[in-house]
């Protein structure tokens, strides 16, 4: 009997990724499907479709911006999300699920590099701190559920995950997919392309399709109770990703970094080595390939993009 995977959050970057794979016997819900903040129709939904295996990516993410201005509505929204979809998955049987959490939900004043152990050992940054902390508790849920009913449940932590179907928002979105938006328009309106921050933050960006390869291995291979990191190591700078994008998008005019605007957490570089310890031979695509894929899809989909 084949086993059927279900892929929870299947419109958002990693989901539409996923799907486009066109795993066999793969089921995919977005959230028009199914709003996984209510539980009973989320049971409902799990018991009728009776999924071997889970691939949970849905959540209501944005930028520094939007955390900033919605840390309430995001620790309720994603808490509910994962509360509800662990527990359905519970009690439908399912054999297997990975869950997806991010570096965000790590202490602000953690020692790096960021160490899958460290993930509770300290306070979040405040700029992000509803988002981190309803993350964290995906973790504890896993790893009580684990304990209590011998669930496979795990969990592992993208870095800075961009690519296609990503959210464009200029407002909500992550950064590569928000600066993609601000410069397309900032090359069509003849405008200087203005950027948060100083540039001087540094990030490991993950192209999308790098991620799933990863999430596919985990689900078929991993089992440990603590999380795994699923980076590079490489850190890039805001400041030369903005320029890249500008280059790879023909954009000519200024490009002024707006010092007044948060940065966010100036670097916070994880620790590749439990991911390399299972997969030594594992290659990155790399940022400027990434987001040459990205930057070509956004051009062909504009405006219907998500924004």
């Amino acid at each position: 009997m084949n086993k059927i995977t279900l892929v929870t959050g299947a419109d958002g970057l990693v989901g539409s990724a996923i799907k486009r794979l066109n795993l066999p016997n793969a089921v995919y819900l977005t959230h028009a499907d199914l709003d996984l903040t209510d539980f009973e129709e989320t049971k409902k939904t799990f018991a009728k479709i009776k999924p071997n295996r889970v691939i949970h990516t849905a959540a209501v993410v944005g930028g520094v911006g939007a955390n900033l201005k919605h840390p309430g509505s995001y620790f309720r929204d994603n808490l509910l999300i994962n509360i509800h979809t662990l527990e359905a998955a519970r009690l439908a049987g399912v054999e297997k699920l990975l869950s997806f959490i991010s570096t965000c939900v790590f202490p602000n004043n953690a020692s790096y590099p960021l160490n899958e152990k460290d993930l509770h050992n300290g306070l979040p940054h405040d700029s992000n701190f509803g988002y981190a902390y309803a993350k964290r508790m995906m973790d504890v849920q896993s790893r009580a559920y684990r304990k209590e009913w011998a669930c496979n449940f795990i969990t592992a932590i993208g870095t800075n995950v961009y690519g296609p179907n990503d959210n464009f928002s200029l407002e909500n979105g992550h950064v590569l997919a928000a600066l993609i938006h601000k410069c397309f328009l900032a090359k069509e309106n003849n405008t200087d392309l203005s950027v948060w921050g100083s540039g001087q933050a540094l990030r490991e960006f993950v192209f999308s399709d790098d991620i799933v390869k990863l999430a596919l291995w985990a689900l078929n291979n991993y089992n440990e109770e603590s999380p795994i990191i699923f980076t590079s190591g490489i850190e890039t700078s805001i400041k030369d990703v903005v320029h890249l994008v500008a280059k790879k998008m023909g954009f000519l005019g200024k490009i002024v970094f707006d010092a007044t605007k948060p940065d966010g957490q100036l670097r916070k570089p994880s620790d590749s080595a439990k991911l390399q310890k299972y997969l030594p031979e594992f290659k990155f695509t790399s940022v400027a390939d990434g987001l040459e894929q990205t930057i070509a899809w956004f051009v062909k989909n504009y405006p219907s993009i998500r924004k």
